[in-house]
């Protein structure tokens, strides 16, 4: 007996055709576009269709439609903004986790993604220099990563004020400031806003001949808000000049006024990973938190960032909910107040302090273990470990981030950072390296 070909088969073979001829013309196309707005519009803005139509045309109708409005940024030739190509290991993991269509905000939900999830973690912390006991997020980019890092800084600071944010909110709390350099990203200031703190929380410090934070401004600024919660935020990889502030000088200069230290490495956290660009990180590791994209130099599919705090519990509080339809370690979702709550809270996703709970786009946060029982966190020794609501001990388990569309695949991460080292040697010197200067 002949077995039916699969529905999805002659589409999914549709699409690798188109795929592979788009990415082997990338050699020779053209990186800009070569129609107009305009014209992309006529063809897409068609009519909404009152009856379904045969997969494979709708395939052949949206690449016939963009043609010539798509930018060769994932060729080595494309040398706009910092946009980095995807490996071939990236891009087809990417496939596959839109095909497994995992949602693994409950591990029972996505297993195998969730254990993916822990494992690359664990790895981005290896190649980028990250402690290993800081906690860590899958985000959407630099821009979330900012606000879950950010949000963990105004826990931390506001609560050694006796301040609890998460339950009073802002109004008549002790008014955080936030201290960088005058190039830095527009990420920065929509975090601040979207975090309640706003942008007049912002006090841009002037830079050096080499574009770098002094700590003599720096210094002077913390003398002048002593006492007061304050935010340190430094670049690795500056926007304008690609610079790396003296992380080692300026971070031990913030802890000394007891500031929370954040690291905007967007362009330039991935210099950890080569032997011979990682002395401009050096003393990076002391911070309290830092960002970086995956979408950039580590050469996986838009979208993707990454989240890192040093102080897990500080993670996991600021961003750690509770609910009805939620067991929280024998106790049903929101039925204890605050002050009850076990120390952890609700932990997140994270097997031994791997990670925490964080933004996310589908999906309610909750933990299961294998055999089905919902978990809670404690910590032990800075660690988090799990229990499960029949006492079995169980790891504690993290979420995929989905998206409509491209997902943010901690599988197609792993690969990526395992091959990153090849970048170089795959795409050249294009898709936005480092100015000569610095390599």
């Amino acid at each position: 007996m002949t077995r039916e070909r699969s529905v999805y088969q002659p589409v999914l073979e549709r699409v690798l055709t188109h795929a592979a001829a788009h990415l082997e013309s990338l050699q020779d196309a053209p990186v800009s576009a070569l129609v107009t707005k305009e014209q992309l519009r006529s063809r897409l803005a068609r009519s909404l269709p009152a009856r379904g139509t045969d997969p494979a045309h709708v395939i052949d109708d949206l690449v016939a439609d963009t043609a010539g409005g798509l930018l060769g940024s994932p060729s080595g030739r494309f040398f706009g903004w910092v946009i980095g190509g995807s490996l071939p290991a990236a891009l087809a993991a990417d496939w596959l986790t839109s095909t497994w269509d995992q949602n693994a905000a409950l591990y029972a939900c996505g297993p195998a993604v969730a254990v993916i999830e822990e494992i690359c973690g664990r790895w981005l912390k290896q190649l980028l220099g990250i402690p290993e006991k800081a906690s860590f997020a899958l985000v959407t980019g630099c821009q979330m990563s900012h606000v879950t890092c950010l949000a963990a800084a105004r826990h931390h600071l506001l609560e050694a004020g006796g301040w609890d944010v998460e339950t009073k909110g802002l109004w008549g709390a002790p008014r955080i400031c936030l201290l960088t350099g005058t190039h830095r990203h527009g990420s920065i200031e929509r975090a601040v806003r979207l975090l309640g703190l706003g942008r007049e929380c912002i006090v841009d410090l002037p830079l050096d001949d080499q574009s770098r934070l002094s700590s003599l401004s720096l210094e002077k600024a913390l003398k002048e808000r002593e006492g007061d919660p304050n935010i340190v935020v430094l670049q690795a990889g500056d926007i304008n000049t690609g610079s790396f502030d003296p992380f080692r000088e300026l971070i031990s200069l913030a802890h000394e006024h007891h500031a929370w230290v954040h690291v905007d490495g967007a362009f330039g956290l991935w210099a950890n990973a080569s032997p011979k660009l990682r002395h401009f990180l050096n003393g990076a590791e002391a911070a309290d938190s830092w960002s970086t994209d995956g979408h950039k130099w580590l050469n996986v599919p838009y979208d993707c960032g990454y989240a890192f705090v040093a102080n897990a519990n500080a993670h996991r509080d600021s961003l750690s909910l509770r609910a009805s339809y939620l067991t929280h370690g024998g106790v049903t979702g929101s039925s204890r107040s605050p002050a009850s709550r076990p120390a952890s809270k609700f932990a997140g996703r994270g097997i031994e302090g791997e990670g925490v709970l964080t933004p996310r786009r589908k999906g309610a946060e909750a933990q299961r273990n294998s055999e089905g029982g919902f978990v809670s966190a404690e910590s032990e020794n800075g660690r988090l470990r799990s229990r499960s609501a029949t006492g079995q001990a169980g790891s504690t388990k993290r979420s995929l981030a989905l998206r409509a569309g491209v997902r943010v695949s901690e599988s197609h991460a792993a690969h990526a950072i395992a091959l990153s080292a090849e970048r170089e040697d795959y795409f050249g010197r294009g898709a936005g390296m480092l100015p000569d200067a610095l390599c």
